[in-house]
């Protein structure tokens, strides 16, 4: 209970951080903007700022603000918000902006890590060709305070919080559904999970699928390098956006297996009654040879395996 009482706490401090600091709001910030940390490096501050890379020259654009935000902002309200000693290296790939920070990074605090990420997400990704960053360390995946791998984190991963209301760690029971062990039906697995409340739980779903089963004889029907673009939900339909990695298949898990998991996980949720699964948001062509990426699927539990 006391270790659990620690953690409640940090997450209580961590949503009171995001608010916008110094005097400027985000609607009051004309343009473009650098996240830095404010004076006392508790919250978040947005300082406007004319971008000097060509508008086709995304790799340059990336550049040039993750070295603003490594650097002085020429302001003593506007502190760095990569911290001094860390390095990094970056890479970008479609629309994912993966960084890599050197392991001086581990030795920030609980507080200077979740404000570092939340201030390049939120920077970069005003950029068009930008869309989420996955942050590694030492090319390793980072790991939330519950050692759960994080992946892509998008601007709407990081909620702004004024201050009237302070979001703590939340606790949820998910119905997840993988691969039975001959890849011909499904097997069901139901997880208790500590998470975040910036974070949907429709993302979290999915990223629970990704990280595969806990449970004997059960397969996973994602391959775990998969990276979730975006997912959102609409009048009920959830649209899930993986990357590429997503057609590197087991082919001993039939195909039906492999949409259904998904289906049927998110199709336990309330918010969800039926999924659209795409590509990079493209939802042309067929999974595999038989399932339409354009369809709205709904739920189907006829594939549970006795097992």
């Amino acid at each position: 209970m006391k270790k659990l009482f620690s953690v409640m706490l940090t997450f209580v401090l961590l949503f009171s951080l995001f608010a916008v600091g110094c005097g400027n709001t985000e609607e009051e910030v004309k343009g473009f903007s650098i996240y830095y940390l404010n004076i006392d490096k508790n919250k978040l501050a947005a300082m406007s700022y004319d971008l000097q890379s060509s508008g086709d020259d995304t790799q340059g654009a990336v550049h040039e603000l993750l070295a603003a935000l490594s650097g002085d902002s020429g302001d003593v309200e506007y502190k760095q918000s990569i911290p001094s000693g860390v390095t990094y290296s970056f890479s970008l790939e479609e629309d994912i902006l993966t960084v890599d920070f050197d392991v001086a990074y581990q030795s920030l605090s609980v507080v200077e890590d979740v404000l570092c990420r939340a201030a390049i997400v939120k920077t970069v990704t005003q950029l068009d060709g930008v869309n989420g960053v996955l942050f590694l360390v030492d090319g390793a995946s980072i790991a939330d305070q519950s050692g759960n791998r994080i992946g892509v984190l998008t601007a709407d991963d990081f909620v702004e919080n004024p201050g009237e209301q302070i979001n703590a760690i939340q606790e949820a029971s998910l119905v997840l559904y993988f691969s039975n062990s001959t890849g011909d039906g499904l097997v069901k697995e139901t997880r208790n999970v500590y998470y975040s409340s910036n974070i949907s739980v429709e993302k979290l779903v999915m990223e629970q699928l990704i990280d595969g089963p806990t449970i004997e004889n059960s397969l996973a029907t994602i391959p775990s390098e998969t990276k979730i673009i975006n997912v959102s939900v609409v009048d009920g339909v959830c649209f899930v956006s993986l990357d590429e990695a997503f057609k590197n298949q087991n082919y001993e898990i039939s195909e039906n297996i492999v949409i259904y998991s998904i289906v049927n996980t998110l199709t336990e949720l309330d918010s969800v009654s039926r999924v659209q699964i795409s590509i990079n948001g493209d939802t042309s062509g067929k999974y595999r040879d038989t399932f339409d990426m354009s369809t709205l699927y709904e739920r189907n539990l006829d594939l549970l395996s006795i097992e």
